[in-house]
């Protein structure tokens, strides 16, 4: 098996990136688990890094393939792993249709970079129809976010987004002691099932913009805090709404002001 841990010396980790490489095998292969995906599916690894899941996967998977912008570790696992799909490829930009040419429907995992997590999210509900679960790790206060109910303080417009695209659940937590280096907070494993998402409307346009502009005034009223957007769209805050504050509202909601604004 191959042991990241043993080789990461080949390729260090860049602050930059926000790489922390896993070198625990038992935790990489609980999370290769917990990916479930049916025998033939697509399978898309974010950020293989020194590849302590990239194997496993590529075992599991003839389906496979590896995004790393990390020039340094698509050449290193390239030599490692010569019958692996291995990309060089910014996640950020990356073509999600053209990786699902077949309609089949993405499985995607990966360990995300603390830094860039949402920006990776909020590409992927960009592209839901293409994707059909997500497994990934990330900082656990981000996990909480995308989990939370409405009514609690990390309640918030990840929390929409996520739970409008998907059905997401938080797995189960990872110390910072199995990565390399570590990082300075726990990390977590959430699943995101994109088959369950809200088909009606799309998260850009006026849905983006009426949960951005609730949430950046939070504390004021949904009359005050989407005044400007509905003047701008000459329409007013519906009563029903008008005293409450964005973390009262559920994801489904946004989506009926957000028709009701464009109406």
């Amino acid at each position: 098996m191959y042991d990241a841990g043993e080789r990461m010396s080949v390729v260090r980790p860049r602050k930059s990136l926000g790489q922390h490489f896993l070198v625990d095998q038992n935790v990489a292969r609980k999370i290769v688990d917990a990916l479930d995906a049916p025998e033939g599916s697509p399978v898309i690894e974010i950020g293989p890094g020194m590849g302590a899941l990239t194997g496993m996967l590529a075992s599991r998977y003839p389906r496979f393939t590896a995004l790393d912008v990390d020039l340094r570790a698509v050449e290193h696992l390239r030599s490692e792993m010569p019958d692996v799909d291995v990309r060089h490829e910014d996640v950020l930009t990356v073509n999600w249709a053209a990786l699902d040419a077949d309609g089949a429907g993405l499985y995607v995992i990966g360990n995300l970079p603390y830094n860039i997590t949402s920006p990776i999210l909020f590409s992927l509900f960009a592209s839901a129809a293409h994707v059909r679960c997500a497994l990934l790790m990330m900082q656990l206060e981000v996990a909480q976010r995308i989990v939370a109910q409405p009514r609690t303080k990390a309640y918030g417009i990840l929390s929409v987004a996520s739970q409008l695209f998907s059905k997401p659940v938080l797995l189960f937590q990872v110390s910072r002691n199995v990565f390399r280096p570590k990082p300075a907070v726990t990390s977590a494993v959430v699943r995101l099932d994109f088959s369950a998402r809200s088909p009606e409307i799309p998260y850009e346009g006026m849905l983006s913009r009426t949960v951005r502009a609730a949430f950046n005034q939070r504390r004021k009223t949904l009359r005050n805090s989407l005044a400007a957007l509905a003047r701008e769209c000459g329409r007013s805050v519906p009563d029903k709404w008008a005293g409450c504050r964005a973390e009262e509202l559920r994801p489904e909601e946004f989506i009926e002001m957000a028709r009701y604004l464009t109406r």
